[in-house]
């Protein structure tokens, strides 16, 4: 659930920050597309090592 989450927050920081650079729509859905995949990448991470030491 975190993870959709966290995806959901980089696609917004992403689109936010390609409209503040004055960037067109398809900048806008790159950015967003890229923050979100980093973001899902970092929280996917973070999850397997709270995982494996939770156990």
């Amino acid at each position: 659930m975190f993870i959709l989450l966290s995806a959901l927050m980089g696609a917004i920081i992403g689109g936010l920050t390609a409209r503040r650079r004055k960037g067109n729509r398809l900048d806008i859905a790159q950015y967003a597309a890229g923050y979100a995949i980093a973001f899902t990448v970092v929280s996917m991470v973070v999850a397997v090592i709270l995982d494996r030491t939770l156990i």
